[in-house]
């Protein structure tokens, strides 16, 4: 069903309403239904373009390219879009649950993600991304690793073998990027996971230095700096928690971190997880600080990691999660001017903003914004979406119940 079909045929209950007695209970067992429903059809909408333009070779020539200094070339947009999507939809694909339709949806995804892949690092593919080495590539070299990390089974272990040592080489190959001191770091550490991961060879210190200098750059409750500084901004969620999480868990599990290094980057991430519930508002907004706010609800990856992992502090419900990223894509994904007439995004925050986007924002970089959508990831049973919908805490404070105050951690 089409998104916009859809959404007028199934209403989300709001704040609003969540707190109103008079919701019947037939509505509340609706909305709990087809809340999966919707992310789905977010999903399809944000996914279908792409993947199908991938999945035929025809990346460079369907896919457009808009940035904010006027440039019609930026080789590393189309990497961007391939890797922050994949990324996204990982959990997902890597799910099998779900119903006839979901399921069908997911068996072609499931493919043209593949033919995607292998399209962009086949040296004889039009799609061919990795005939050069610029610092970008290693930015979505990262994301494209942590969607391998993220759906292991589907998206790499389901490659053919050819295509697979592509990959490694492609990957290896950007290793001669020297990542900048700051969340690039964690770009190399990434691939690095990957390798590790996967019994690869590896090198070490490029993941044993990220990790030892976001020690460094922890400034107290639940945040980090972006380097050595502290920027008001969303790279903490965009970049830093959730690639941080995933690098060292890779690394315990191999036996290249001790515990006591894991643990409190593990309590940072959930004390920052609970910061990130409070930020949406009652009507499903969130303050618009910093650079790359063009990512969209890319800006609440970490919060939606958190709910996937089943890291959210234990007095956030799942469930006020849910409603909370609903309400957010609600008014971020159905704002006029979001896509363009063939469905690709375009740059803004609410619709076309093309003035939010900094010089290094193009097409491909928008797609981060499927991140808000690991929890797909959850069985349908999960009480992520089988329990009943709740208002998140600031649509409770705002409506004037009592809460525990905050507290740092």
């Amino acid at each position: 069903m089409k998104r916009r079909n859809f959404l007028q045929t199934v209403p989300l209950i709001g704040a609003g309403a969540l707190l109103s007695t008079g919701v019947s209970g037939s509505e509340k067992r609706a909305a709990i239904k087809h809340h999966r429903e919707y992310w789905v059809d977010i999903m399809d909408q944000l996914a279908g373009p792409l993947l199908k333009a991938g999945s035929k070779r025809k990346l460079k020539t369907d896919m457009p390219v808009e940035t904010t200094t006027g440039a019609k070339e930026k080789p590393s947009t189309y990497l961007e879009g391939v890797g922050r999507l994949l990324a996204g939809m990982a959990p997902w694909l890597e799910l099998e649950a779900g119903n006839s339709n979901e399921t069908k949806l997911r068996k072609t995804f499931r493919k043209q993600a593949l033919e995607t892949v292998s399209g962009i690092v086949d040296p004889k593919s039009p799609d061919y991304l990795f005939d050069h080495m610029e610092p970008q590539m290693l930015v979505d070299a990262a994301f494209l690793a942590h969607a391998f990390l993220r759906a292991p089974k589907q998206l790499w272990q389901a490659l053919d073998s050819k295509t697979q040592q592509q990959v490694i080489t492609a990957f290896t190959a950007t290793r001669e990027v020297k990542p900048y001191y700051s969340n690039w770091l964690l770009f190399s550490a990434m691939i690095e996971a990957f390798f590790l991961d996967n019994d690869l060879p590896f090198d070490i210190m490029r993941l044993d230095l990220p990790v030892k200098k976001h020690q460094e750059w922890y400034l107290g409750d639940g945040l980090y700096g972006d380097g050595p500084d502290f920027h008001w901004d969303y790279y903490n969620s965009y970049v830093i928690q959730p690639m941080l999480m995933d690098i060292v868990t890779v690394m315990a599990d191999k036996k290249k971190i001790n515990a006591n290094e894991v643990d409190p980057i593990a309590r940072r991430f959930t004390r920052y997880a609970a910061i990130q519930e409070r930020l949406i508002s009652p009507e499903g907004t969130f303050p618009p600080i910093g650079r790359s706010i063009a990512y969209r609800m890319g800006a609440f990856q970490h919060l939606a990691q958190a709910a996937w992992q089943e890291r959210l502090p234990t007095d956030v419900q799942p469930a006020q999660v849910r409603c909370a990223l609903s309400a957010l894509m609600k008014r971020l994904m159905e704002a006029p001017g979001t896509y363009d007439k063939n469905g690709w995004l375009k740059i803004g925050l609410v619709g076309h903003q093309n003035a939010l986007g900094e010089h290094y924002i193009s097409t491909g970089s928008l797609y981060l914004c499927s991140t808000a959508l690991l929890p797909l990831g959850l069985a349908p049973e999960h009480a992520f979406w089988a329990g009943e919908d709740s208002p998140w805490t600031s649509a409770k404070i705002w409506n004037g119940e009592q809460l525990k105050a905050d507290k740092a951690l």
